[in-house]
């Protein structure tokens, strides 16, 4: 069984919706798209609306640190939901509210689909229909306490993929971070040398 689990994961996708979005979310939006790609996530939806200068962020941090992340907009909420089920694939809602991942055997219930994943973010304050079926396969909590959309969404990606995400490689990469233990070394593979700072 944990042998088909870690088959799975090899090969999980694990996309992000975030639903809604103001001018003033724009550092947390971001934050919450770098957290996603930096930790394993193969993409990015920012529903409803369009924000270009996310976009260009995003793009930016993946053509220099490398690796594939897609990063759309614009797409209707329901859209995206309506076509995630029909390429059967499971909807987690990630709220405060929800079951908790610690206390509960909610993690172990997702991963025994072996389906890819969408991962709901909210932003502002979400429909109560979120919470159903119709929308939510599971809603799943990072504890039950007021937090952070981003430490929640790290942690959800922690656990799911087992610590795994945190020596990913990722390919065609300008720029790489040897790590070290008192100094920040960054490499540039375009022009093969260091950056000591």
């Amino acid at each position: 069984m944990r042998l088909q689990i870690y088959k799975w994961l090899s090969r999980l996708k694990i996309y992000i919706l975030r639903w809604g979005h103001r001018q003033r979310d724009y550092r947390v939006t971001s934050h919450i798209a770098l957290t996603a790609r930096a930790l394993g996530a193969s993409g990015f939806i920012l529903a409803d609306l369009k924000d270009f200068s996310i976009q260009k962020t995003i793009e930016k941090i993946t053509k220099n640190w490398g690796g594939t992340f897609n990063f759309s907009m614009g797409i209707p909420f329901k859209n995206v939901v309506n076509e995630w089920r029909k390429n059967n694939g499971i909807i987690v809602h990630l709220t405060a509210y929800g079951e908790n991942i610690e206390t509960s055997d909610i993690l172990n219930r997702i991963k025994s689909h072996k389906k890819d994943i969408m991962l709901i973010v909210g932003s502002k304050k979400v429909p109560s229909r979120f919470y159903s079926e119709r929308i939510s396969d599971y809603n799943l909590a990072i504890g039950n306490q007021p937090h952070s959309e981003i430490a929640a969404l790290a942690v959800f990606l922690d656990r799911i993929y087992e610590g795994k995400e945190l020596s990913k490689t990722f390919q065609n990469a300008k720029l790489k971070i040897l790590p070290s233990k008192r100094r920040k070394t960054i490499i540039e593979s375009d022009q093969n040398r260091d950056k000591n700072c």
